[in-house]
């Protein structure tokens, strides 16, 4: 089984502060076999991440977290950046077309940007997985609820620290049993639902900064996507 870390930001994304170098050292610190660095709406640090992991001794999973229309959704196993305010059901194909993973992240935290304050249940099952446990809770209702769903549709789950600075990294993992210490093999035993998922919660106060910090930067970044 292999200790993968699925959701982390970079300096890059509008609320992240780290470079990649300190997100690759801490996942090697904490003993992760495999990252993904996932940015909102950009893939450059990701891609940066996934070709430097093996000096770390990770497998770098290139990704990104993407503004759809109807909330976030983390694409996996990307080349490319896919272009944000497209609709859930685009943001998907357009994940798919590159080969990539789309896992739902956080659906049901909608003051967090989940996709459930604006589809149904029904459409978030076309998602190829889903993620049950962020580490950036308050009460862990919503990581409750996005378990008895994926567990209800027989849907992969995975989890994600959601770090935001690098000393969060690990917060919560999902354990892989992939056929082979790569990327390929990783993502294929997610879609195939060989994980478990493990986490503990972000410290409140890191949650608080983080969100208070990342006010004034996430308005500006909604404002230009959609003007």
């Amino acid at each position: 089984m292999l200790s993968v870390e699925l959701h982390t930001h970079s300096s890059l994304s509008y609320d992240g502060r780290d470079p990649v170098e300190l997100i690759l050292e801490q996942a090697e610190a904490v003993g992760l076999d495999a990252i993904a660095v996932t940015d909102h709406d950009e893939i450059d640090a990701s891609l940066e991440a996934a070709e430097r992991a093996p000096d770390y001794g990770l497998v770098g999973i290139p990704g990104m977290e993407i503004s759809s229309k109807a909330g976030h959704v983390l694409g996996l196993g990307l080349e490319e950046a896919v272009p944000p305010g497209l609709s859930f059901e685009s943001t998907l194909e357009a994940i798919r077309d590159q080969d990539g993973l789309a896992v739902i992240p956080h659906p049901f935290q909608e003051s967090r940007h989940g996709v459930m304050a604006r589809i149904s249940r029904e459409e978030l099952a076309e998602g190829d997985a889903i993620e049950v446990y962020n580490s950036r809770l308050f009460t862990g209702r919503a990581n409750r609820q996005a378990e008895r769903y994926a567990r209800s549709r027989d849907l992969p789950m995975t989890a994600g620290s959601d770090a935001h600075i690098s000393e969060m990294v690990g917060q919560a993992i999902t354990r892989v049993d992939a056929d082979e210490r790569t990327a390929d093999a990783i993502l294929e035993a997610i879609a195939d639902g060989r994980t478990t998922v493990e986490g503990k919660r972000t410290p409140w106060r890191i949650s608080v900064q983080q969100f208070a910090g990342g006010v004034t930067r996430r308005l500006g970044h909604v404002f230009k996507l959609f003007r």
